[in-house]
């Protein structure tokens, strides 16, 4: 045997010897699924626990497509297979042949106990839920550890959707057996900054990691607690008492930041929809207003007496253009009468038959016509040698009756 070894050497023998052993070949072990993982190659990784211990184990992937069921955390199986040691990592793991279920763990056990008490209490009742702030939150409060993954993911995500907002850390353990009281101080000293809401958040990890939220004395203070709560603990397919107990579940940590804050983007479009809707309106009740206020000035205007002496002006010159058609046509027909009544008298006038070569003969002494200037209307009216008066169209002349 070599005096001093390297961790290459060392580890290649405990591998060669623990394989060797015949009583860690081949051999059953029963305990509770932890941490499962089925990797893209096919390859099975989970813990093997008990109350006090716990066992690595891997499952090669042509192994796994033989298997009849796909384990989950908390069941309870009998593996089969060797005792094995990951050479790179110095790790004792089981290699395992063939799982085959035993029950329920006693872990998954406790937690369908423990669930199904609260619940007959109401604890996770939907009346009881309280609902998020409506508006924006000015203030976060966060009940996490102020070393985890959670954390930075989260306050990125503040940062990138809802700046403005205010973060309270109360910071706490989030694993081990010392944790649920610590993480009930936390969430009391959290409440007490009075923030609109309250994050309670872990990152992912085997089922024992993330048994603390599943303590009755978490899921109590959660209830209670006075500011809405968040659960985020775990990925999206763990699930906690602490989740059932909150207002609200989140299937990630950031996924809690995200559903308490608003996305300011969205809030920067929303905000510009309304400034133009806004901008709008006002025109639009700008322009009712000009509209309305035209038609009131234009109803005074009627009711001004300088507009009811515009509208006299102007029936009176209406009233006197009229007048003066109507006197105009009468005088025409006026006109056309006299026209027609001159016609008629030149007609009748004897002069006009003078003017036709006709003479008018008259006595100028007294006969048995009459007196003087009697018309002469019949020959045998005169005598030889009386004298007679003819007025023609141009003059009168005396005649002597042969």
């Amino acid at each position: 045997m070599p005096d001093l070894w390297t961790v290459s050497t060392l580890n290649r023998y405990v591998k060669q010897s623990l394989e060797t052993d015949y009583r860690l070949q081949d051999l059953r072990v029963s305990g509770e699924i932890s941490g499962f993982k089925a990797y893209p190659s096919g390859h099975w990784y989970f813990t093997l626990k008990d109350g006090s211990a716990q066992v690595n184990c891997v499952l090669w992937r042509t192994r796994a497509e033989r298997q009849s069921f796909l384990p989950r955390d908390g069941d309870a199986v009998v593996a089969q297979g060797n005792v094995t040691l990951y050479e790179t990592r110095g790790q004792f793991q089981l290699d395992v042949v063939s799982l085959q279920p035993a029950g329920e763990g006693v872990l998954y056990r406790e937690f369908v106990r423990l669930k199904a008490q609260l619940e007959a209490e109401g604890l996770f009742a939907p009346e009881r839920k309280r609902p998020l702030p409506a508006g924006p939150p000015r203030r976060i409060g966060l009940v996490t550890s102020p070393a985890g993954a959670a954390l930075r993911d989260i306050l990125n995500i503040l940062r990138r959707r809802w700046p403005l907002a205010e973060v309270v850390l109360a910071p706490t353990p989030v694993q081990g057996q010392d944790a649920p009281p610590q993480i009930v101080a936390a969430l009391h000293a959290c409440a007490a900054c009075a923030p609109d809401v309250i994050i309670v958040a872990r990152g992912g990890g085997a089922l024992e990691d993330l048994w603390c939220f599943n303590d009755e004395r978490v899921a109590r203070a959660i209830a209670a607690c006075p500011i809405p709560v968040v659960s985020g603990v775990g990925h999206e397919t763990d699930f906690t008492i602490a989740d059932f107990a909150a207002d609200l579940r989140a299937p990630t940590p950031s996924a809690a930041a995200e559903l308490v804050t608003p996305d300011q983007q969205q809030w920067a479009l929303n905000l510009e929809a309304l400034r133009l809707r806004l901008a709008e309106t006002l025109q639009a009740h700008t322009r009712d207003l000009a509209w309305a206020l035209a038609e009131r000035q234009a109803q005074l205007r009627g009711l001004s007496p300088q507009g009811q002496l515009r509208s006299a002006r102007q029936r009176l010159d209406d009233l006197s253009a009229r007048a003066g058609s109507a006197l105009g046509y009468r005088v025409s027909l006026d006109r056309a009468r006299w026209r027609g009544l001159s016609q008629a008298l030149s007609t009748l006038d004897p002069r006009a038959v003078l003017g036709r070569g006709y003479a008018v003969v008259t006595t100028t002494t007294p006969t048995q016509l009459g007196p003087a200037g009697a018309v002469v209307r019949a020959a045998a009216a005169v005598q030889p040698g009386q004298t007679l008066r003819v007025q023609v169209h141009a003059g009168e002349f005396i005649t002597r009756v042969e």
